[in-house]
């Protein structure tokens, strides 16, 4: 998410005793070789233990896209997996985010979650041993098969922790992508068409200030500021700038056309009424909330809300466009699901990222507002989500999702958040933030040259 918006080892028993060591490998997968009624069976046909849990975490609403696939896939992985119960714990995102490192270094740990990818995230856990390998399940399941090259990017890290490496360290199973959610009552109301332009989008912000209807519903106090002030610079921005920043590929301008469009642009929205200037102490959660109210005509964030907003949005009509004018959008893969290196149950943790592949749980889904990676497009029944799907499949075959802007370094999260609520506040000029937000960016890029 954004956002920035997170598989198990099981414990087997061998001929004599039971195996506990950290060496013990998972090569057993439950589930199967059933025998008819009976416990499900690994792959050298020894039971699990008749009361084996599966700790999984995730931080999705439950009335959310994903929130309804994963709790039928999870009623479908204890139905397939008899003797196996599911113990599911929802988490706040920040939450996860954090506190993952000091929890997936403990005991505490669960068997699989749902964790944000990117350097900052899934990469500095990877790199910190934290996160279980999973190339060998990857080919052997298949799912490296299943995945797009720009989709696998955020599933697989070097050994620095940088996406797009040769090792398998999580696994997503829907796509996301941020556009502009709007009120077409209110765009009705004002007489406002959909931009084409970024040029437009600033037109029609305009009407609606002059009409004393704040534009924008903004949440600076978590992701979806500062994903506004990255569509500003992806404006300006070509794949060559995405790569650098991202992949540290070469070296990033923080005061060059990009970011310097972007700062400018930014406050400039703030001093126009675009932005609200109270929107620095508003959480993402409150931001969808006061849209779906229909207080505003506009919010820009991700595909997450999209099932959401589809079942609870019934006072006004709604819809959606790309950020206009704009080639580069911030989006990826989904998050991951990932097997920190200390879970008790990995082959059952393999297990349900199958689950949560097969067709059944993909299809819903779709057909819940959710991109799926491997849902059949005829199975997709819901007008909505087909034209979710359809801005998705069209960013994704022109190169255009950029990722998300606090992924390259650790606690580069942080930084953005603090920097776009000094933007909104007015607490510091532009030039100012450029600084403040170059300088962690570069101790992380000289970080890995060493």
């Amino acid at each position: 998410m954004h956002g920035s918006k997170i598989a198990i080892s099981l414990a087997m028993l061998a001929a004599v005793g039971l195996c506990a060591t950290a060496g013990c490998k998972d090569k057993a997968r439950a589930g199967e070789g059933n025998p008819p009624g009976g416990q499900p069976m690994t792959q050298e046909g020894i039971r699990p233990p008749a009361s084996a849990v599966l700790k999984l975490w995730h931080y999705e609403p439950p009335n959310s896209a994903m929130g309804i696939a994963w709790k039928r896939a999870i009623a479908a992985f204890e139905k397939s997996h008899p003797g196996v119960t599911v113990k599911f714990e929802e988490k706040g995102f920040e939450q996860i985010q954090q506190n993952a490192g000091m929890i997936l270094n403990s005991d505490e740990a669960p068997d699989i979650l749902e964790y944000n990818k990117g350097n900052a995230t899934a990469g500095l856990l990877s790199k910190q041993g934290l996160l279980t390998d999973l190339s060998a399940e990857a080919a052997k399941r298949g799912w490296d098969r299943r995945m797009s090259p720009s989709l696998a990017t955020t599933a697989k890290y070097d050994a620095r922790g940088v996406m797009g490496g040769d090792k398998w360290f999580g696994v997503p199973n829907y796509g996301e992508f941020v556009m502009v959610y709007y009120n077409k009552d209110l765009f009705a109301k004002h007489g406002v068409k959909i931009p084409a332009s970024l040029a437009e989008l600033e037109e029609a912000m305009t009407t609606f200030v002059k009409a004393g209807v704040p534009p924008l519903s903004v949440g600076g106090a978590e992701y979806p500021a500062q994903q506004i002030f990255y569509l500003l610079a992806l404006s300006r921005a070509d794949r060559k700038f995405v790569t650098a920043y991202q992949l540290f590929a070469n070296k990033i301008d923080f005061h060059g056309p990009e970011f310097t469009f972007a700062a400018t642009t930014f406050a400039d929205w703030v001093r126009k009424g675009f932005i609200p200037k109270d929107s620095a102490g508003i959480r993402a959660e409150d931001m969808g909330v006061a849209f779906a109210q229909g207080k505003f005509p506009m919010m820009i964030s991700g595909s997450w809300w999209y099932g959401r907003f589809a079942e609870q949005i019934k006072s006004f009509p709604w819809s959606t466009f790309l950020f206009p004018g704009n080639k580069l959008h911030p989006g990826s893969s989904g998050n991951l699901w990932v097997v920190p290196a200390h879970a008790r149950n990995k082959a059952l943790a393999y297990d349900f990222i199958d689950q949560t592949l097969a067709p059944e749980i993909q299809d819903l889904l779709g057909n819940s507002g959710g991109v799926p990676v491997a849902a059949n497009a005829a199975s997709i029944t819901d007008a909505k989500s087909r034209e979710l799907i359809a801005a998705f499949q069209a960013i994704s075959q022109q190169d255009g999702l950029a990722f998300y802007p606090d992924w390259p370094a650790p606690g580069y999260y942080d930084v953005l958040v603090a920097a776009v609520q000094e933007l909104i506040n007015g607490s510091k000029t532009a030039d100012q933030v450029l600084d403040a937000i170059a300088r962690p960016y570069q101790e992380h890029a000289d970080s890995l040259s060493k």
